[in-house]
């Protein structure tokens, strides 16, 4: 096995532990709020992202449909087109290849992977998300099974992991001086826009702060 891959689970697995303790309040608020066992599951086999999952669901829980929540999803997961962007001159192959390997992109080992030179190792990317896709299936399973005898997950304070997992990701680019502007510039677009916007669209428009950097 690839060095860099095996250095990618090693760094994975804290994050792992962390997706696990998120996904679980998910697998329980999914079924509390009406989702089978078997469909908080799959959302999460396939999904993959905290943030897109819990916005979907809360407009879903809401009354909204199922539209809504997959556009809701869709808008926050679109700070992932930067992030490809980024990405792509570290992919080898060609437009399909590529592709299939930035399925791979969550957002730690997209940090992780960053070499700081504008480059990522594309190994340790994919080996970074491997222990957190198990980690975020295995704790939705649990609650999603679990969820009737784990009650209110709040009372876990599982609701404050999720927002203290992104600092740590905004405090490790912030130690960075190359992608320290850019990161600033993205919080500050974001939280400017979050008393008035609906979800989702502070992410994405901080997005366009990446973008200028990745131009620059």
């Amino acid at each position: 096995m690839n060095e860099a891959f095996r250095q990618g689970v090693r760094l994975g697995i804290p994050f792992s532990l962390a997706g696990f303790l998120i996904s679980l309040s998910f697998g329980a608020l999914a079924v509390q709020s009406g989702f089978t066992p078997l469909q908080a599951i799959v959302m999460s086999a396939v999904v993959h992202a905290g943030s897109a999952q819990f916005a979907g669901l809360s407009i879903v829980a809401a009354g909204g449909g199922a539209l809504p929540g997959i556009l809701a999803g869709g808008l926050m997961n679109a700070r992932f087109l930067a992030m490809g962007i980024a990405l792509a001159p570290s992919l080898p192959a060609g437009p399909l290849v590529r592709g299939l390997q930035g399925q791979a992109i969550v957002d730690p080992s997209w940090a992780l992977a960053n070499r700081g030179d504008g480059t990522f190792d594309r190994w340790q990317l994919m080996g970074s998300t491997v222990p957190q896709y198990v980690g975020w299936l295995s704790g939705t399973i649990v609650g999603a099974l679990a969820g009737e005898a784990l009650g209110d997950t709040d009372r876990f304070g599982l609701d404050a992991i999720f927002p203290t997992f992104f600092l740590g990701l905004l405090i490790a680019e912030m130690r960075d001086p190359r992608s320290r502007p850019v990161a600033a510039a993205g919080a500050a677009i974001a939280l400017a826009l979050v008393p008035f916007t609906p979800p989702g669209v502070p992410i994405l428009v901080a997005a366009v702060a990446a973008l200028v950097g990745l131009r620059r």
